[in-house]
């Protein structure tokens, strides 16, 4: 009989659920997808029953695929989309969408904040960082406001991870990572007391767990759904950001890894550093004695899904499955620089290394010789500026050394991607084993020292295997130097043309 964790990966649009055994080997995966609603030009939300549908779903598939007892299921854990905003009734009703972490509703709740303590500019040397309308606790203040009735008959507000754990066992807590996306004391590992402050009513703030806390067992409803065994431990998890650092490896003190999927972001392990900079936040690693610092990309792979869709839907239509490969080769074609064009990637507006609820994406520098093949080619080594962008204020407001990192995340998949990333840092990098999974590999293994299996986080490096190194090309690298001073000036010209553009716009109601 075997011994197996079952880790649900739940992304900005699906659930990949993975069966992990004690060894650290995938053995079988499901996948289901769930809608996005876009109700006003900035809001983004989901429906928590979907997340729900998708975990039962994929675990009864994957029982069914491998024939495995539901006894051989020792452990249950998930990786989550950070900072959802989903409140709940005292009997567990879900009374509002989650308002999922790309939503930039709450600008003028952010403002307000702010200006409590005399505006962005001395908020931003308190905190670090200035609050945006991307912020969890400016979106909680919106509901406050904009929705007094449901946020009376909230008894908590659930992130995506704990809505899970309340759906398996019955409990509404918050596990620390996904907590830190709140608001969270690093030192103290509490919410912070600021927050009630600015307008937060902290008894709507669930009791705080660690990622390798035992939650609780399956009920009985929710054993009957997944058709698992009642009782079956579900552990605190954590959100997908710490999960990949410890599926990449990278849990070590300065160890860094990037995740390239619909979203990107580069991560930094630190025992030490807890300032936000550059809109690179200081968050609770899955490891409570250690932080994350994480710069989010908010859309990488789901930029260049666009592209295929908007550009090349007769050659997906051909190949199939086999479209990337085809873009892949194309983008080889094309010479590095994509002749001087250049596209930035914030399609949803940015986090880092720059924070704006308004910012778009630009194509710059258009000419009659560029073609679709240059544009795609661009949107490529747009996420690559945005990448490298983030390693020089890493490198400059941490001390980071930012080489020799790990990439996961299906876009580590894409060769030619690969090769642009390595010429536009001007780095040596590595592609760890099965990519796609890494992030849940990491949940796994936040179970499995729960379990007493592991006897600590610095075991994961033990899971994790590298595929392929990449190095830069020098000729490349010369070109890109020159693009990227030109891309951090696309922004600097425009970011108060955004502001004019969308800032009311994007206020909706």
């Amino acid at each position: 009989m075997g011994k197996y964790i079952l880790s649900h990966d739940m992304g900005t649009s699906s659930d990949k659920a993975v069966l992990v055994d004690f060894q650290g080997n995938v053995v079988e995966t499901g996948k289901e997808d769930y809608p996005t609603y876009y109700p006003n030009p900035a809001w983004v939300e989901q429906n928590p029953a979907d997340y729900w549908h998708a975990v039962t779903e994929t675990t009864k598939k994957i029982l069914e695929k491998t024939g495995i007892s539901p006894e051989e299921i020792k452990g249950i854990v998930f990786s989550t989309q950070a900072q959802g905003v989903i409140p709940v009734a005292e009997d567990g009703t879900v009374l509002y969408n989650n308002i999922t972490w790309v939503d930039g509703r709450a600008e003028k709740q952010a403002e307000a904040i702010m200006s409590k303590v005399g505006g962005r500019v001395p908020f931003t040397l308190i905190a670090g960082t200035p609050i945006m309308g991307k912020d969890c606790i400016a979106k909680i203040i919106w509901l406050k406001e904009e929705r007094p009735e449901i946020y009376e008959k909230t008894h908590l507000i659930l992130d995506v991870n704990g809505y899970l754990k309340y759906k398996c066992t019955g409990k509404m807590v918050t596990e620390l990572s996904g907590a830190s996306s709140y608001g969270l004391d690093l030192k103290k590992k509490d919410w912070l007391s600021v927050m009630r402050l600015i307008g937060m009513d902290m008894k709507k703030l669930p009791p705080l767990v660690c990622s390798t806390d035992l939650v609780g067992g399956l009920t009985e409803e929710a054993a009957e759904e997944m058709n698992l065994l009642p009782g079956t431990p579900v552990f605190g998890g954590c959100d997908d950001v710490q999960a990949a650092a410890v599926g990449s490896g990278q849990c070590g003190d300065g160890d860094i890894h990037i995740y390239l999927g619909t979203s990107a972001w580069v991560a930094a392990s630190s025992r030490t550093a807890d300032k936000f900079k550059h809109g690179a936040a200081a968050i609770q690693s899955a490891d409570r004695e250690m932080n994350l610092i994480a710069g989010i990309t908010e859309s990488a792979g789901a930029n260049i899904q666009w592209v295929c869709d908007q550009f090349f839907a007769k050659e997906k239509e051909e190949y199939g499955e086999g479209i990337y490969k085809y873009m892949d080769d194309i983008v080889g074609r094309i010479p590095a620089g994509s002749d001087h064009l250049i596209c930035t990637p914030w399609m949803l507006g940015e986090r880092c290394p720059v924070s704006s609820t308004t910012t778009r994406a630009t194509l710059f520098n258009m000419t009659m010789v560029h073609t679709r093949e240059h544009i795609m080619r661009a949107v490529y080594e747009g996420i690559g500026y945005n990448l490298r962008w983030i390693l020089e204020n890493y490198k400059k407001d941490y001390g980071f050394s930012c080489n020799d990192f790990r990439i996961i995340g299906g876009g580590a998949l894409d060769e030619g991607w690969m090769q642009i990333i390595a010429d536009i840092t001007g780095s040596e990098f590595s592609v760890v084993k099965d990519p796609r999974n890494a992030g849940a590999v990491g949940a796994a293994v936040v179970a499995l020292i729960g379990l007493g299996e592991l006897k600590g986080f610095e075991q994961a490096k033990d899971f994790v295997r590298i595929e392929r190194r990449y190095k830069p090309d020098a000729e490349n690298k010369a070109i890109y130097d020159k693009l990227f001073e030109d891309y951090k000036n696309v922004y600097r010209s425009l970011e108060k043309a955004y502001n004019i553009a969308n800032g009311k716009r994007f206020q909706g109601e």
